[in-house]
């Protein structure tokens, strides 16, 4: 079987890590048009997955997890794949893929348990590393690639995303988009995987935007939703309130079609600046969470964050450095996009 046939790509973490993921799909497929692309993900992220057209197959692991042992391994087996990326580290996925035979089983040497399961070892350490996450994904290719390919930089990641397939609007949210607007998604929360900007921060944000220019658009889901519950009250005459509201797939579709989203470092702000969206990101300074690893790539994707050391908040969700930046610096910033760009 030629290596580079059929490909399993395993990233079964968060949304965001996925859309950061994508784009060695499109990279293989550059190098090697004929090949299959088979993304090992979880169901929760199949919608992001479907919406990219560098992927040929999806598997949804919380599902073949379920299996028997030799179920597990007889379907392994079948994906009939030559080479698999363990992209994100899983023990029982690297036995698997030892024990249905996989013949390029590629991972890092920083997991114990690769130095039983894979043959292609990658020395990488993410933690301490200055590499964005995008980048230190692509280090996972060295071993099958031949001296004579080049990594795309980090700048240049963004032309490989493919995500070129999010379905057409439904009726209900085809109403919430206003194009005689700049159609601004905020999204609020992060579920607690990153620093937050703050309510009374986005709160201050909305109210220096002008109505007459922007269409502010929340999302969040069900339990963010509830935590916002007075927010949500106070503005519910300056915004469109869709927290709790959309699926992943409508979301995906939303983000398409507006013109922009400010977030902090979560799923939504990568997949709008996958989408070529102005995905706008408010980080902490603090590795490894920084923007260094984690900013959103993208043709109009930027970041905010303070310039100084930020170590405070290390054991706490509460930063003062992510919170401390001003929201007339987004509202300037804003304003200069709609001057500058009367289609966005």
């Amino acid at each position: 079987m030629d290596p580079y046939q059929r490909i399993i790509i395993s990233r079964t973490d968060k949304l965001g890590d996925v859309v950061l993921t994508l784009p060695l799909a499109g990279f293989l497929k550059k190098l090697y048009p004929s090949c299959t692309i088979i993304f090992l993900g979880n169901s929760y992220t199949r919608p992001l997955l479907e919406a990219c057209e560098h992927i040929d197959k999806i598997v949804e692991w919380d599902k073949i997890s379920r299996y028997s042992l030799i179920k597990q391994i007889r379907f392994f087996k079948r994906l009939n794949a030559h080479t698999i990326i363990h992209v994100y580290p899983n023990k029982k996925i690297a036995w698997l893929a030892q024990l249905a035979k996989i013949k390029q089983r590629i991972g890092t040497t920083h997991r114990w348990y690769h130095s039983l399961t894979i043959n292609k070892p990658v020395h990488l350490g993410r933690k301490n590393s200055n590499k964005h996450e995008a980048e230190l994904n692509f280090e996972l290719l060295k071993p099958i690639l031949t001296k004579n390919i080049v990594l795309p930089t980090t700048d240049e990641i963004y032309q490989y995303y493919g995500l070129t397939k999010p379905l057409p609007l439904t009726e209900r949210l085809f109403k919430v988009i206003n194009r005689e607007k700049f159609n601004l998604i905020i999204h609020p929360k992060s579920k607690g995987s990153a620093r937050e900007w703050g309510l009374s921060n986005y709160a201050e944000l909305i109210q220096m935007l002008p109505a007459d220019k922007f269409n502010i658009i929340i999302t969040g889901t069900h339990d963010e939703a509830e935590q916002m519950d007075y927010f949500l009250k106070v503005y519910y005459q300056k915004i469109i309130n869709l927290t709790g509201k959309i699926n992943l797939k409508e979301y995906i579709s939303l983000i398409n079609e507006a013109d922009g989203l400010l977030a902090c470092s979560t799923g939504p702000l990568h997949i709008a600046a996958a989408l070529n969206k102005h995905a706008i990101g408010l980080y902490a300074p603090m590795r490894p969470i920084f923007p260094k690893r984690w900013r959103p790539l993208g043709k109009k994707a930027t970041y905010f964050v303070l310039d100084k050391e930020c170590n405070a908040c290390k054991r706490s969700t509460h930063c003062e450095c992510i919170e401390s930046i001003k929201p007339k610096e987004i509202y300037e910033y804003l304003l200069k996009l709609i001057t500058n760009s009367p289609n966005q």
